[in-house]
């Protein structure tokens, strides 16, 4: 296993392990199978475990098995608050205690604000005292570093960035999220700050692994014969910004082969030929996209703040991808901000077609992304879900 450093010099397997995904038996987690996958990963190395206090029964599993075979001390917990649904300081203080007994521990090594979309849930969260109380855990030892998980665009990943001393971040990362979310804008400005970066979604939930027939002749004509999870990973880890990929791994065979990637991908090792290779996949799996955007952003700032390139890479991801889930992810990373993007608020006043090298023809494409991706049902949710969790709305 290869390790990357932390931003004090701590090193963490540049493979990490998301514990998300454990098998199920019946509605419950396998304890059996997950206990056998999971030791076997810290013995090939793995030494970073992401769980959540949301994930179903994760935290509790992961606890048992590191506490039955008394492997607390050989690896680092990453663990998140649910930010979205605290209300007051008490709950904060509630949350956590609960998740220190969920996973037999007196600390986190690495506690993140779970997916933040927009810098108000920052402020919400500031509202609530959690900087006094983050500095009073890490004076206690209970918080060893602490971090955010992100999803949405990227001036807001900056913003939240930039608003407070940081040891760590994660974000969604890959080669058909180069220029959306985050970005490579935002992996960049964490490096430049010196911020470790954790990525999640490096397979965007196995979609870089199911990728169509003619991706994948491409790899098998290739010489040094990637599967399309091995490309996607040594992308990533070809970048010295990036210091752990997250792995729901789910079976011994997806975890002795990710380790055994993980055992030799180095930052810098891409040669011209892997650059051209995933660039053809890119263009192979983008080929059903259905506008041709490439996310240059020339269209921004729109006068009326409509999220243009958000809103095409979400309406391409449904044909990407599922239907369902692009429309969830819109929901979720545009659907949730304070102040939406949303393409009903175009004026038609035409300045970003002005500015589109793509020559696109924007206001008739929002309107038939928007058509698409808010569906009556879905509106009705975002609506819904807007009055729950965004205070003042």
């Amino acid at each position: 296993m290869l390790y990357r450093k932390d931003k004090f010099g701590v090193e963490i397997s540049q493979l990490g392990y998301g514990c998300m995904r454990f098998s199920k038996k019946g509605s419950a987690i396998d304890f059996e199978k997950a206990e056998k996958e999971v030791l076997a990963a810290i013995e090939k190395g793995v030494n970073y475990f992401d769980t959540a206090y949301i994930y179903p029964g994760s935290e509790e599993c992961l606890g048992k098995i590191l506490a039955k075979n008394g492997l607390r001390e050989k690896v680092y917990i990453a663990t998140k608050l649910p930010q979205y649904i605290m209300r007051s300081p008490a709950a904060i203080e509630k949350t956590f205690n609960e998740e220190l007994n969920r996973l037999q521990t007196t600390y986190i090594d690495y506690y993140l604000m779970h997916m933040f979309t927009d810098f108000h849930e920052w402020e919400n969260l500031q509202a609530l005292g959690i900087e006094d109380w983050i500095k009073e855990q890490k004076s206690k030892g209970t918080i060893k570093n602490i971090g955010f998980s992100y999803h949405g665009e990227t001036e807001m990943f900056l913003k939240i960035l930039n608003a407070y001393d940081w040891d760590f971040c994660q974000i969604q990362y890959n080669y058909i999220d180069e220029n959306s979310q985050a970005g490579k804008t935002g992996l960049m400005a964490a490096a430049e700050k010196g911020i470790p970066v954790i990525i999640m979604e490096p397979l965007r939930g196995g979609k870089l692994v199911n990728i169509p027939e003619q991706a994948k002749k491409l790899l098998a004509q290739n010489e040094k014969k990637y599967t399309a999870a091995e490309l996607a990973f040594r992308w990533l880890w070809n970048q010295e910004a990036v210091t752990c990929v997250l792995s729901g791994m789910n079976s011994m065979e997806m975890v002795e082969e990710n380790i055994r990637i993980a055992s030799d991908a180095t930052a810098g090792a891409f040669t011209p030929e892997d650059f051209t290779l995933v660039d053809n996949v890119k263009k192979i799996i983008k080929e059903k996209e259905k506008v041709g955007c490439t996310g240059c952003r020339y269209c921004m700032p729109c006068p009326k703040g409509v999220d243009i390139p958000g809103i095409f890479h979400y309406y391409n991801l449904m044909y990407i991808d599922k239907k369902s889930s692009a429309r969830f992810e819109f929901a979720q990373n545009m659907g949730l901000r304070k102040d939406v993007g949303f393409a009903t608020q175009c004026i038609n006043c035409g300045k970003c077609e002005q500015h589109c090298p793509q020559h696109l023809k924007i206001r008739d494409l929002l309107k038939e992304a928007d058509k698409a991706l808010r569906p009556l049902p879905y509106k009705v949710g975002i609506n819904l879900a807007r009055k729950v969790l965004i205070k003042g709305k």
